[in-house]
């Protein structure tokens, strides 16, 4: 006990902006507990401390900017330093250490993702040869709207599979029961990101990690889609070495065009790991 108040007796002062007062422990969270959108909330509170503001969130130092001049110097003066975004519970697992192009730190492996996927995934010509998958699933949708003629129906979801569908098809190549799936687990892990993880604003809690279960919960999905992405690359690795570079040009999909990246020994390796993650969330967070 001495010993770690003996740490925070010499733990540095920060020079942080003006913000509101602080509550033991969780900070500034009661603030954002309301009723109200947090970004109605977080204007409210920049009207009262400025358009630089800090706030604590349980553990976490947070630097809220809410003015086009106060957020130039982070956007253009200082764009490097504050280019990479912060490592949270659901992305550190399910995106293998953040090796996707979302969340990578800003370096030499995410410049070399950005051009990968520039030059190579979502090239105007690599969109173009997807359009056949395209106009079959469009067709499908309509003929299943058709075919309801009269009855109630939600468009909304019967779209969101036609999307996911698309993305599956372009991804990993054809539908099969795997892909369906492997498509249910990339919704449950979209819904894990989207979810407030409350060991990402108590890092060093590890009583409040226990009590949450919101690691041993990501982790468990992550091994189904970790077994799950590992048969999908065995198989397109056999395809690869199945088709002549002809054929194999005329029916690539991601998978493809990334093993043939990863062959070619690009400057800054790519794993297999590197594979699993950008093929997980490249067309969706794109």
């Amino acid at each position: 006990m001495l010993q770690k108040l003996r740490s925070k007796t010499n733990k540095p002062t920060l020079n942080l902006p003006p913000g509101p007062f602080k509550l033991p422990f969780i900070g500034n969270l009661h603030l954002l507990a309301g009723s109200n959108p947090a970004h109605r909330t977080l204007g409210d509170l920049a009207n009262k401390y400025g358009p630089l503001m800090s706030l604590q969130l349980g553990e976490v130092n947070t630097v809220v900017v809410s003015s086009p001049e106060a957020a130039k110097p982070f956007l253009k003066t200082h764009d490097a330093i504050f280019a990479s975004r912060p490592s949270f519970l659901a992305t550190e697992i399910s995106c293998y250490g953040n090796s996707d192009i979302a969340f990578s730190p800003y370096g030499e492996y995410w410049r070399q993702l950005r051009k990968i996927c520039t030059l190579e995934l979502l090239s105007p010509q690599r969109v173009k040869s997807f359009r056949p998958i395209r106009e079959e699933e469009v067709l499908k949708l309509c003929k299943w709207i058709a075919l309801n003629e009269g009855l109630p129906i939600n468009l909304t979801d019967e779209v969101g599979k036609t999307s996911y569908d698309i993305m599956v098809r372009t991804t990993v190549g054809k539908m099969s029961n795997e892909q369906t799936k492997f498509l249910s687990m990339i919704k449950e892990g979209i819904e894990n990101f989207s979810l407030f993880q409350i060991d990402d604003i108590f890092p060093s809690k590890k009583f409040i990690h226990l009590m949450s279960g919101s690691k041993k919960r990501v982790e468990r999905l992550h091994e189904k889609i970790d077994w799950m992405m590992g048969s999908i690359i065995d198989e397109g690795r056999r395809e690869k070495a199945a088709t002549t570079d002809h054929d194999g040009e005329k029916h690539e999909n991601l998978l493809h065009v990334l093993l043939k990246v990863q062959d070619s020994g690009p400057e800054v390796p790519l794993t297999t790991d590197n594979i699993k993650s950008v093929l997980l969330y490249l067309p969706i967070f794109h």
